[in-house]
């Protein structure tokens, strides 16, 4: 038995090949879930999503996924 208080994290995948570092997922989250690293975008603090996915409807190159 899991303590109740355990949250199960999503999993967020960003495709590199296919983020142009246009950084709209990183303005978009409301929780600064992501950062730019360089000219990729990048989880930060995974612990914060809340499974919006405002990230993954807002990126115009489908470079970013969230999955429960």
């Amino acid at each position: 038995m899991g303590n109740a208080a355990e949250k199960k994290l999503p999993r967020i995948e960003i495709n590199a090949r296919l983020c142009k570092g246009c950084s709209i997922c990183v303005d978009f989250c409301p929780t600064n879930v992501l950062e730019m690293r360089g000219t990729t975008a990048a989880v930060k603090d995974l612990a914060a999503c809340t499974r919006c996915q405002l990230c993954d409807l807002r990126c115009p190159d489908f470079a970013i996924q969230v999955f429960d």
